[in-house]
């Protein structure tokens, strides 16, 4: 029994303001850390071990980091393993600031991107993607609003066109379900359709391996 990652449309999840999550499945979570930071910054940015940290210590740490005007940015990754996925919990980050997915997985990698800024005024949905070995294979936001651009899932056609089927035998699009609801039913989807879970304890109570990364 896994804690799958519906867990995340609850209110503030993981941290205020929402949650950023990159999973990959073919490499460590120290090699998800590094190409994740090389794809942040325009490359600019290096991994470096700060040991183990709560969610709570380690925004204490990048606040402290904020105070000190580190240059570069100011952003910590949580790391662990979830079933053959490694997975990266972000915390300092806006959306959109470590660019695509398909940089992380070149080489035969897998990588999805689970992310929201739940106190964005726009408001901007929860957004996900899925990368391939260089390529965007599906990606859709997880509200399925019109307003944003859905007009069913984009990328491979075939892995696109398998997910869109997963959405649609879940009872979606339907438009008499609130945000939240819909946010849950999809992210069930996109976690059957990829065999996806979440440690939630450990996430959210424990301390994990933790990286900050800095300016080259």
């Amino acid at each position: 029994m896994t804690d799958g990652t519906t867990w995340l449309a609850a209110p503030r999840p993981i941290a205020i303001g929402g949650y950023h999550v990159v999973l990959a499945r073919g490499l460590t979570p120290e090699e998800l850390a590094n190409r994740i930071a090389e794809n942040a910054d325009d490359g600019q940015c290096i991994a470096v071990a700060v040991g183990e940290h709560t969610s709570g210590s380690l925004e204490e740490l990048l606040d402290a980091r904020m105070a000190d005007t580190v240059s570069g940015p100011c952003i910590g990754l949580r790391l662990g393993r979830a079933g053959d996925w490694s997975y990266a919990v972000a915390y300092g980050c806006r959306q959109g600031e470590f660019g695509t997915r398909e940089p992380v997985s070149r080489g035969g990698v897998h990588a999805c991107l689970l992310e929201y800024e739940e106190e964005n005024g726009k408001p901007v949905p929860p957004q996900f993607e899925y990368a391939h070995d260089g390529r965007l294979m599906s990606a859709f936001n997880l509200h399925l609003d019109p307003t944003w651009g859905y007009e069913g899932v984009i990328g491979d056609p075939a892995t696109a066109a398998s997910l869109q089927d997963r959405l649609t035998a879940a009872g979606l699009p339907d438009p008499e379900l609130d945000h939240r609801e819909v946010h849950h039913i999809a992210l069930g989807a996109v976690e059957r359709f990829l065999d996806l879970s979440l440690p939630k304890s450990p996430i959210v109570d424990g301390t994990l391996p933790t990286v900050v990364l800095e300016s080259a």
